[in-house]
């Protein structure tokens, strides 16, 4: 039903992005399937281009990378015939396959290109998305500097969605600052994130807002503040039917902290039970998983 809607508006080409859901990949790459047969009925060879490029960044999100591929290899010889917004999310979806597939230093030329291409032809949405995603492969000055760049164009940009990044740009800069050491600047933007999603339509992104807020909290030494705050979303969490290890997880240290070792005992035990299924987080933080099992006992 989501797609039919969509599809009805007159301006249903320029909402595309609107068919995504980054937490269900799967559903994602049906609607743009969908798309895809729907645009090649009507012989819009512009719009079935732009739907190709989305299914290869669904199949990258799935991990199959090289489908991903396969779909821009076989757009590629078309991409001078297209409008330029192609050739833009051509560009992107090469740079974030190309990162999914284990190499993100080989994905910055392609950002590069796509954030000039989107410049060149007055695409402020592509553009900022550009910026963002070569933030997220630097550190330090470099990835502070495309934050600020992507805020602000996205907070002066009159063009449709342009504004939409402004909600993960913050949460991103806040997270940049605190790698940093810069907690006052973190907090700062990071409750900017929480505010945007407060009057975006909240749901579970505004919880992994006020969550990040609360860890900063904590990170800065306000353990009751903190902890409040994340037990709350525990019950927020639990009324939608879900856990999430990451409260978890921040409970049991401000417990912890606070002195209170049975209680945070129970809660690292619960942060294990569900972090450890964690792939990623088993790989890349042994050091964590091992602080939560080391607790947990």
């Amino acid at each position: 039903m989501l797609l039919l809607t969509l599809l009805s508006l007159t301006a249903w080409a320029a909402d595309i992005d609107a068919l995504w859901d980054y937490e269900q990949p799967v559903v994602s790459e049906k609607r743009f399937r969908e798309l895809d047969e729907r645009a090649g009925r009507e012989q819009d060879a512009a719009l079935q281009a732009e739907a190709r490029t989305q299914i290869a960044r669904a199949l990258g999100l799935q991990g199959r990378v090289a489908e991903g591929n396969q779909v821009l290899d076989a757009l590629q010889p078309t991409l001078g015939e297209l409008p330029p917004v192609i050739s833009v999310r051509y560009l992107l979806e090469r740079g974030r396959l190309i990162g999914s597939g284990g190499d993100p230093k080989k994905s910055w030329r392609w950002y590069r290109n796509a954030l000039l291409l989107a410049q060149r032809n007055g695409l402020d949405f592509h553009a900022v998305d550009a910026m963002q995603m070569l933030a997220n492969g630097e550190t330090g000055k470099a990835a502070l500097d495309w934050n600020l760049k992507a805020i602000a164009l996205a907070e002066r940009s009159t063009q449709p969605h342009a504004g939409d990044w402004l909600g993960s740009l913050y949460n991103n800069l806040g997270w940049v600052y605190r790698d940093q050491r810069d907690l006052p600047k973190a907090l700062e933007y990071l409750r900017k994130a929480q505010a945007w999603q407060e009057t975006h339509g909240g749901g579970k992104r505004l919880l992994i807002a006020r969550w990040s807020v609360a860890k900063l909290l904590r990170e800065s030494g306000e353990h009751e503040k903190a902890l409040t705050v994340q037990l709350d979303l525990e019950r927020a969490w639990n009324k939608l039917g879900e856990e999430d290890g990451y409260v978890y997880e921040e409970i049991a240290e401000n417990q912890y902290a606070l002195g209170r070792v049975d209680v945070a005992r129970s809660y690292f035990r619960r942060a294990l039970q569900l972090l450890s299924r964690d792939e990623w987080l088993v790989r890349n933080e042994a050091a964590r998983i091992a602080r939560l099992r080391q607790l947990a006992q």
